[in-house]
């Protein structure tokens, strides 16, 4: 089961873009991350220190598809947990109390992949914060699904570089 699905007043119908609560712009803002590493495309639902769900968008010019695999372009497990953990970081980058610095992988757990994502699939990634630890150490649960099928799901954990 998703972690949260879009509440009714931010479903849209097919063909209706979603509702956008941060902008590609205000991603950057708040993220350090750049192409090719930039796998977030817009955030739908935001509470900062709690949640966020956000959209990527999975293209065919997308680097990692021209040997991922030539004939079968699959986007990489490693780039959904990546993408997954991008959002999982917006959730703390607006927690005012936080120090200041770069958040960084400390570890993964229990993720699982369920079927491939490919080129024209649009990942909606869930994220909800389970602890923070003495500022500098967190753990969110995230979820990535694709037309309501889950594709990937696990634990992600970070700590603060300085």
């Amino acid at each position: 089961m998703p972690l949260s699905e879009p509440s009714s007043a931010q479903t849209s119908s097919p063909g209706t873009p979603s509702p956008v609560l941060l902008t590609t712009e205000q991603i950057q803002g708040l993220l350090p991350h750049r192409y090719p590493f930039a796998l977030v495309d817009r955030v739908i639902e935001h509470e900062p220190g709690k949640r966020a769900v956000a959209i990527k968008n999975v293209t065919i010019n997308e680097p990692h598809f021209q040997g991922h695999f030539p004939g079968r372009p699959l986007m990489p497990g490693v780039l959904i947990v990546e993408a997954m953990a991008q959002v999982g970081g917006l959730i703390v980058t607006q927690m005012p109390d936080l120090p200041k610095g770069l958040f960084v992988f400390a570890g993964i757990d229990g993720v699982r992949f369920r079927r491939p994502v490919v080129p024209g699939d649009q990942l909606l990634i869930s994220c909800e914060l389970l602890s923070l630890k003495r500022q500098r150490f967190g753990k969110v649960k995230a979820e990535a699904t694709v037309d309501g099928q889950l594709v990937c799901s696990g634990e992600l954990m970070f700590s603060l570089v300085d």
